[in-house]
């Protein structure tokens, strides 16, 4: 059974449409993420979610139970936000013990369930301290205890980690799925980082101007975007600007300036002398040294030469010129054996068309 369910969601300001008819259903103990740029509605939704926007249209039940029109108090959510909005006057435990306190309780049943919040956050220690006195990622941990305490259904993170740096923010997202699992709660969280999204989830919805793209398992909306905004969000992608030409071997060949064609395995009914937008990730391309080397099944091998190579830790980044004016970018791991190619070496480029994705060209 759905312990969330969005239905035809929408919230528009005047004629301007912020979010648009965005239906899903996350279930019981289930890590749900909203993945997209800003802008895109993935707050708005959240807020909606929480009580804190009204929907212009749409419904949204909580175990079965409609919720569009209640109070946030009586939807039984739990929100972690952005800044933490810890009290600084107060301390760990009577930051926890806030909402808890509004609600009536008192007592015994106050403090057991206060240490209760903070023993599943790892922070049973801590409870006599001030917030000043604490790491961001303990913080981070209080404000998870204070939403944790009057046992919601749902738990809501708007963007929780952007404030945090990046080896903290890592550590950070290992904690809250280990303590999400442990604790079982169904999560929605809002970030607009897909490694994020994609480590943390157990699906993933991507949103684009108030619309979801796509909703699947990280490794659907990743090896199998829905369209070409999802295939160029997620990874790292080159953009190219091409016109269909014809079609060979079951994929269309695209023209992409200085006399390149790339292959494209699609089923978008694109007519001859379509304009396209490609897309095609860096990290999906293969290498092999010199002007012709071996082949790869399934593959179309195009020669190239090595305009720049940059050491970026685990990862080697090859700047690639096919024709004069036209560069892609690939990424290759560090170990591999093509990662010791050299700037102005010759090499081929080995392209999958199944992993090039096409759209109708954008409107410049």
């Amino acid at each position: 059974m759905p312990r969330l369910t969005l239905e035809g969601l929408e919230k528009r300001y005047g004629e301007h449409a912020v979010v648009s008819s965005v239906s899903l259903a996350v279930a019981d103990g289930e890590f749900v993420s909203l993945l997209g740029p800003s802008g895109c509605g993935k707050t708005t939704v959240l807020r909606m979610v929480a009580g804190l926007v009204s929907p212009s249209a749409g419904r949204i039940r909580v175990d079965e139970r409609e919720v569009t029109h209640e109070p946030p108090h009586r939807r039984r959510i739990g929100l972690v936000f952005q800044s933490y909005a810890l009290f600084p006057h107060l301390s760990v435990f009577e930051n926890v013990a806030f909402g808890l306190r509004r609600a009536g309780v008192g007592g015994d049943e106050l403090k057991r369930r206060v240490d209760e919040a903070l023993a599943s956050v790892r922070l049973a220690g801590l409870a006599g301290r001030m917030p000043r006195q604490l790491s961001g990622g303990q913080q981070q941990r209080v404000a998870v205890a204070r939403s944790l305490a009057p046992r919601p259904s749902i738990l809501l993170f708007d963007e929780p980690l952007s404030n945090l740096d990046a080896a903290l923010r890592d550590d950070m997202q290992i904690e809250l799925k280990r303590l999400q699992r442990e604790v079982g709660i169904t999560t929605l969280f809002v970030t607009h980082d897909q490694t994020e999204a994609l480590a943390m989830s157990d699906r993933v919805c991507v949103l684009s101007e108030g619309r979801v793209q796509q909703f699947g398992t990280p490794e659907e909306v990743y090896h199998r975007p829905a369209n070409a905004f999802v295939a160029g969000f997620l990874g790292r992608p080159n953009r190219l600007r091409g016109q269909v030409v014809g079609a060979d071997g079951g994929w269309l060949r695209i023209a992409v300036g200085g006399g390149v064609e790339l292959p494209a395995a699609t089923t978008l009914p694109l007519p001859k002398g379509a304009a396209v937008d490609l897309i095609l990730r860096q990290e999906e391309l293969h290498l092999t040294r010199g002007a012709s080397g071996a082949s790869f099944e399934g593959r179309v091998a195009y020669p190239a030469r090595v305009a720049l190579r940059s050491f970026v830790g685990a990862r080697v980044r090859y700047v690639l010129a096919l024709a004069e004016g036209l560069e892609i970018v690939a990424e290759l791991p560090g170990s591999a054996p093509e990662a010791q190619i050299a700037a102005g070496e010759a090499v081929q480029v080995h392209i999958d068309p199944g992993r090039v994705h096409l759209g109708p060209a954008a409107v410049p």
